[in-house]
């Protein structure tokens, strides 16, 4: 024991401790200004921020290894496929859904492909997962230089189809969830012929991201051939199952679009966009852009129609709105705007389909 008159010992030293902690909080902004002066011109540095905070975070979690190897797999994966995609994000875009095991010489292998041949020659491009069956009906009929492929890779497969295989505009995939995003992220239109479980998982995935907002409104078109009866008996499971329950509105019907007719399938795609052109969110009005303002007459019956989804006020023509100027997003289109209840989907189909009905 030492004894004395010394100096008493040195307490702990916590200056500063607190702008310690702040400092750590803020790892991401850190990592994200450094790499943000790396890039020169780099913009949405907000968004860079907050994937570097979750990086930091998951390393704050000491997260597992698989987790993270995950992680980055997915993270890659999308990067890829944006890549890819970005040259493409004028063109209108429909993915084909459908069974890897239809052969060439089916009737629903031809119908994909008169489709898609269709639709390419319209200035579409179509989209698919690049397999055998209707993925490559659909890559045939549209032709290499209007295809994209997002392929899966899976061990009782052989990899893309010929029609996409070593085309730049392919893209390989580990994990469903991340083909699936893509997929449905790029499209403009869907059409889903019959198929297996994966079939059914798409095309139900579809329509639950129809009816919930979380994927913009959409064409759907379900294409069976003449004398099929894949979907006929889907939707009896449908009516009898689900709807008879209570369990979907009667209006979500109007989110599909069943047909045998590939010239009827065409037009519930390309009409889809005959005068609606997107829609976005601000603040609490939906704003809708189209090609042509419906007249007085026209807007007055829409307001009675659909009055039943509007939460107060009513559908009225609008300027672009701030958030729209400041990010030059459609300022040249006419626009509508309305407080939608955020709940029914299926009769803000609907309003988009009377909205295309009013153009000349």
């Amino acid at each position: 024991m030492t004894t004395g008159t010394g100096p008493p010992p040195l307490a702990p030293d916590t200056a500063g401790a607190e702008d310690v902690a702040v400092d750590d909080d803020r790892t991401g902004d850190v990592l994200a200004d450094l790499l943000l002066e790396s890039l020169p011109g780099t913009e949405r540095g907000d968004l860079y921020r907050a994937i570097l905070a979750t990086v930091v975070e998951l390393a704050r979690d000491r997260t597992d290894a698989l987790d993270l190897k995950l992680t980055r797999a997915a993270l890659a994966e999308m990067a890829e496929a944006f890549r890819v995609f970005r040259p493409y994000r004028g063109a209108r875009k429909a993915t084909f859904f459908g069974s890897a095991r239809t052969r060439p010489d089916d009737p629903l292998y031809l119908q994909a492909r008169s489709l898609a041949a269709q639709l390419a020659g319209s200035g579409w491009m179509v989209v698919t997962g690049a397999g055998p069956g209707i993925m490559a009906a659909g890559m045939e009929g549209a032709g290499r230089d209007r295809s994209l492929g997002v392929n899966i890779r899976l061990p009782f497969e052989q990899g893309a189809n010929a029609f996409i295989a070593q085309d730049p505009k392919l893209v390989e995939m580990r994990y469903f969830f991340t083909r699936k995003l893509m997929l449905i992220k790029e499209s403009d239109g869907y059409v889903v012929l019959p198929g297996g479980f994966g079939t059914l998982d798409e095309a139900f995935e579809l329509l639950t991201l129809l009816q919930t907002g979380k994927a913009e409104p959409a064409p759907l078109v379900l294409l069976d051939v003449p004398d099929g009866s894949y979907w006929s008996g889907w939707r009896r499971f449908v009516d009898e199952q689900v709807a008879a329950h209570g369990l979907i509105d009667a209006d979500d019907h109007s989110l599909y679009r069943i047909t045998t007719d590939v010239a009827e399938a065409a037009q519930e795609i390309q009409g889809f966009y005959r005068n609606y052109h997107s829609l976005r969110w601000v603040g609490d009005l939906l704003v809708l852009r189209l090609r042509q303002l419906p007249d007085g007459q026209d807007l007055a019956r829409l307001n009675r129609s659909f009055a039943d989804i509007v939460t107060s006020g009513a559908i009225r023509p609008t300027k672009p709105l701030g958030p729209e100027r400041a990010g030059h997003d459609h300022v040249d289109l006419p626009r509508l705007a309305l407080r939608f209840d955020r709940v029914h989907y299926g009769r803000l189909r609907q309003l988009i389909d009377a909205l295309n009905g009013v153009a000349a």
